[in-house]
């Protein structure tokens, strides 16, 4: 089973038809979506392997709705109920590119997960938005170590630079050589602003693999900070949403590797999951509704 540990919130995905207008109206079409990194993760993943989310969302019907849709999924859902649940706001430019306002609310508030909650997991995902703050960032320390105990391997996903500044790279990189991945997910500028990209000792010091995606340029897969493989990207047509690309890449690469995979076919699963939801708001795989 793949557990992941992370945000289950409501997206609210706004399309720009033109630029934004700064201070007057900007024509758009809004889209309400159930999102999270996390959410996100465990939703794509769940057709192919048997998978769990694990997560805190708040005691309302917000929280109830989303805990339903994630379900019907096919997720093993476990979630703590307090406080409100998240929202995030999602500005999507005519190109496809996203600009985020989170508020995580109850979904960055994780802690006293009941070790119970991991009992058949081989893998155990999270994405480093999971550090942002106390007491989760501990609680995802501790459940990793955890999981590492019960045997289970460990990914992370740096998921977003303007996270990793906040926290400062430094800091990251403390946190990440904690939670000790097996493999590390980044795309090029979180990997330029830690100082992986190309591999080296700086990427062998984080964890055994690191994975850098260059958007439709060959992936890269970095073992023991030597350049393994460059995996290509085939070319997606109508891209509109990039929401959720890295979610699906991570979804895809980590069913693929408990189903036997190796790291390049896991690579080209995961390029293959994030294709599914780009022309869609949010998360979402092609022909899913929002």
């Amino acid at each position: 089973m793949l557990a992941v540990v992370g945000d289950l919130v409501e997206d609210v995905v706004v399309w720009a038809n033109e630029p934004v207008r700064l201070a007057t109206d900007t024509s758009a079409r809004v889209f309400r979506a159930r999102g999270g990194s996390g959410a996100n993760v465990a939703a794509l993943a769940a057709g192919q392997v048997p998978t769990r989310f694990i997560g805190r969302i708040g005691a309302d019907a917000a929280g109830e709705a989303l805990v339903a849709e994630l379900r019907s999924s096919g997720v093993d859902v476990r979630v703590q109920r307090e406080g409100r649940t998240g929202t995030v706001v999602l500005l999507v430019d005519a190109e496809g590119e996203r600009t985020m306002f989170p508020d995580r609310a109850a979904a960055a508030t994780l802690d006293g997960v009941d070790d119970a909650w991991l009992d058949g997991v081989a893998w155990m995902h999270v994405p480093a938005y999971g550090f942002e703050l106390e007491p989760m960032r501990s609680e995802v320390v501790r459940l990793a170590a955890e999981a590492r105990a019960r045997g289970a391997r460990v990914s992370i996903d740096a998921s977003s630079t303007g996270l990793l500044a906040s926290l400062g790279v430094d800091a990251a990189l403390r946190l990440i050589r904690r939670t000790a991945p097996e493999v590390l997910f980044a795309n090029e500028a979180e990997a330029e602003l830690l100082g992986l990209a190309g591999g080296g000792e700086m990427a062998a010091s984080v964890a055994p693999i690191v994975v850098v995606k260059h958007g439709p340029l060959p992936t890269d897969v970095i073992v023991g900070g030597d350049l393994a493989a460059r995996v290509d990207v085939e070319p997606v047509p109508g891209i509109r949403d990039l929401t959720g690309a890295g979610d699906a890449f991570a979804a895809g690469y980590l069913a693929a590797t408990l189903l036997g995979a190796d790291a390049a076919a896991a690579c080209r699963a995961g390029h293959d999951c994030a294709a599914s939801v780009l022309s869609h708001p949010g998360a979402h795989a092609t022909g899913a509704s929002t």
